[in-house]
């Protein structure tokens, strides 16, 4: 199939684009948020293939994914088909509700002309969808294999816009973790954050390559998951991925990503800092629980289990 996608979330297309399918990713001139292209700093196969945004119009498209409320007005707009009607299609929820929990009202609830599908089971026990036809399909992510040593004794972390997104992402928990190793974030926006919280046992990695930044992360000895209110975060996926110790917060989804014994989750802060210090303290105890992290992360979330989902869905919505 041909489908119609923007470039919204790099993770999670990252893995959506090694289907079979062609993806058609729109692109224009500054490459701002309606229209990025190809990613830059992922490694995208052939199939992810960039078209002007002003040329939709003349392409062939089986279906529409719209992942933002705009981009059904913006389908529209640059193809002069109707999303739902003209042209079939599917919403992609990647975030948990904000505002009014548990009542918040999802802005594609009661659509009979869509079907709606969220990336987790804690966004559609929470998002009040109405009558919308809903589906759950897990993460996948490309495996980066196991490539955790753990040979540095610090926690990693990865946090993208910790300072816009302050306690939605336990970005005020870091120096209190901190307090137990030092503690290295990687990803977009965190250049400042050192500075900002006043915290010297906190360095900052900002925008690195999905590789390198594999590369880094698997050196570090734990892997910490910070977030009060998110979906579920793709980085705690790779890290377990990687074969990394995972400590995280009993929030949203990662009490079910962290089955026993791949990781320790729990709500108590203080609890959570002294297993990352026995943890530091215990590499063998470490790599033990890394091992385990990764055979349940390839158990739930490969790649090849989340495409075949994404094709079954695509084949009973373009019919």
């Amino acid at each position: 199939m041909r489908l119609l996608i923007w470039h919204v979330h790099g993770s999670w297309t990252t893995a959506f684009v090694q289907g079979r399918h062609t993806c058609l990713l729109p692109v224009i001139p500054g490459r701002g948020p309606d229209g990025r292209g190809r990613a830059q700093t992922w490694d995208w196969p052939a199939n992810a293939v960039e078209v002007p945004a002003d040329r939709l119009r003349d392409e062939h498209i089986d279906a529409v994914i719209l992942q933002r409320p705009g981009e059904e007005e913006l389908t529209r707009q640059l193809t002069g088909r109707r999303p739902g009607r003209d042209l079939p299609a599917i919403y992609l929820e990647h975030d948990a509700p904000s505002g009014d929990v548990p009542l918040t009202r999802h802005p594609m609830a009661d659509r009979a002309d869509l079907h709606l599908v969220h990336v987790t089971h804690f966004n559609e026990l929470f998002w009040d969808c109405g009558g919308t036809a809903v589906s759950v399909i897990e993460h996948g992510v490309v495996d980066p294999g196991p490539r955790w040593t753990g040979e540095l004794p610090r926690i990693a972390a990865v946090v993208n816009e910790p300072l816009r997104r302050g306690r939605y992402t336990g970005t005020d928990l870091l120096p209190y973790f901190a307090q137990a190793a030092p503690l290295d974030v990687f990803g977009m926006g965190v250049r400042e954050l050192p500075r900002a919280l006043g915290e010297p046992g906190i360095t900052a990695h900002e925008d690195l390559p999905q590789a390198r930044m594999h590369a880094e992360l698997a050196r570090r000895r734990i892997y910490l998951h910070p977030f009060r209110w998110t979906s579920l975060g793709l980085s705690l996926i790779e890290a377990m991925h990687l074969g990394m110790p995972v400590v995280a917060l009993a929030t949203t989804e990662a009490a079910e990503a962290i089955p026993p014994g791949a990781g320790v989750v729990s709500t108590r802060r203080d609890y959570l800092r002294d297993v990352i210090r026995a943890l530091l303290a215990d590499p063998q105890a470490a790599a033990g629980m890394g091992k385990l992290a990764r055979e349940a992360a390839l158990a739930r979330y490969g790649l090849a289990r989340f495409l075949a989902d994404w094709d079954w869905l695509l084949a009973e919505v373009v019919r």
